[in-house]
């Protein structure tokens, strides 16, 4: 790690150092949002509820990449700043070197696994009326079969980078994938291929951007090798006798698993709401990407102070850990409380954006955009936590919450409410699910406290908290 990088880990006010390191992240992030909503936009211009749906449907799979590069970089990027805050470069490397190939072997396996299954798959999402089955599988084919490579293993990069405290490159590699996807999603839609084909446009765009942003990654990261970076692409057996593997395996695995089952959760929502007709599938879909907003601004903030709590906490700095975590999750919460008001305000200029005004698809993504949005200060408090557990190597905290968060309660309570309120008790469970698991994690945090209090090797512990 070069000197400026040490010094921002180590000196730097928090509150500056927290902007230096998560604003390039939340941009980034805005911006994957946005790129994931240029889609939808794009394709709400047709005026197709079908291929609309598509979309919606396929986004679990889609978001299924997510979680294998969480696995890989989360779980690594944790051990790489821990490394750097006991200083142990050659673990940091064989750290980066593990999350590479692990994320390309096993994101391989989920590709073929796709195609293989691809429509079955598509029915298990929901995508059973035919036009919308039919939309899906172009979609699902480009953007997860043949584009999720490049997909997982940018985002990959991304977190490894961040890691060493690069947070703007990491940042501008997300952005420029954002980027090109807005510009070329109308070029391949309504230039490029002929009407009818909007759906494998957006597809095809996707794919391209991702391709463009994983080539930087692998740009910078060769370019910068010898002086500015400990990642590595060569592989050693290090990585299993220093333990690196197995403690970014058990470091990944919280984010990995929340990611996926949010997918599934997703999944399970279309499923259900198939149920209520393609309009309240459409209408719900653009309704979970409006609300994307303040969950990626709290990602954001999250992943991009990682580093900065695990450094410290690795480097015995708990003062100045436990300052990092009231800031940045005093500043997650505040955020989303003004996104929800923005969101219950307005939320039918909203969803006009990308649903016509008037129509049955735009009456159903107001009414879920309102009562998904209740919920975004509570899960931003949560989220924030499971990143703090994650950072300081709090396995088992950071699993449970994961799990409780998406998979363990909302789908039973979907399930529920569904039978009182066919539509509407659907999408309610969320934010019903995001209030427990508020709850769930400050009672996790007070007895994480106290555990740490009792721990002779953290006593500095019992001033700062």
């Amino acid at each position: 790690m070069d000197q400026g990088k040490k010094i921002l880990f180590e000196e730097v006010p928090v509150p500056q150092a927290i902007m230096k390191l998560a604003v390039p992240t939340v941009i980034s992030q805005i911006i994957l949002v946005i790129y994931n909503m240029a889609d939808t936009f794009f394709i709400g211009m047709t005026g197709s509820d079908a291929m609309l749906t598509a979309v919606t449907v396929c986004m679990p799979a889609f978001m299924f990449l997510s979680a294998i590069s969480n696995l890989f970089g989360i779980g690594g990027g944790a051990v790489i700043s821990r490394s750097l805050g006991r200083k142990d470069v050659n673990r940091a490397e064989n750290a980066s070197a593990f999350a590479l190939y692990g994320c390309l072997i096993t994101t391989c396996l989920y590709c073929l696994s796709a195609y293989l299954m691809r429509d079955s798959y598509i029915a298990m999402l929901g995508g059973v009326h035919p036009d919308v089955h039919a939309y899906a599988a172009e979609y699902l084919t480009v953007t997860v079969v043949f584009g999720g490579m490049f997909t997982a293993v940018n985002t990959m990069f991304a977190h490894l980078i961040r890691a060493e405290g690069r947070s703007l490159h990491a940042g501008i590699g997300i952005a420029m994938g954002g980027i090109l996807n807005v510009i070329l999603d109308p070029l391949f839609m309504f230039v490029i291929l002929p009407e009818g084909k909007e759906a494998l446009g957006a597809a095809l765009a996707t794919a391209l951007s991702n391709v463009i942003s994983c080539i930087y990654f692998t740009a910078l990261i060769l370019l910068s090798r010898k002086r500015h970076t400990v990642l590595a692409f060569r592989f050693h057996q290090d990585a299993f006798r220093d333990g690196s593997a197995r403690e970014l395996l058990l470091n990944g695995l919280p984010a990995c698993l929340m990611t996926l089952f949010e997918n599934i959760s997703y999944a399970v929502m279309d499923h259900l709401m198939a149920y209520g007709g393609m309009e309240a599938q459409a209408g719900l879909g653009v309704a979970k990407k409006v609300n994307m907003l303040a969950h990626c601004i709290v990602r954001g903030m999250s992943q991009g102070v990682m580093p900065l709590i695990a450094y410290s906490y690795a480097s015995d700095n708990y003062r100045r850990m436990k300052e990092v975590i009231r800031t940045s999750a005093g500043m997650s919460v505040l955020i989303s409380c003004v996104i929800m008001g923005i969101c219950l305000i307005f939320s039918p200029w909203l969803i006009g954006l990308f649903i016509r005004s008037g129509s049955a698809s735009a009456y159903y993504g107001t009414h879920f955009l309102r009562v998904l949005c209740l919920g975004c200060p509570f899960s931003a408090f949560a989220y924030a936590m499971i990143s703090f557990f994650q950072a300081i190597g709090q396995n088992r905290r950071s699993f449970r919450l994961a799990v409780l968060r998406k998979g363990a309660m909302d789908i039973p309570l979907m399930c529920v409410m569904h039978l009182v309120s066919p539509v509407i008790g659907i999408v309610a469970a969320t934010p019903v699910t995001d209030v427990i698991c508020c709850g769930a994690a400050a009672v996790l945090l007070v007895h994480m406290q106290s555990d740490l209090m009792n721990d002779n090797e953290k006593v500095k512990l019992k001033e700062s908290y």
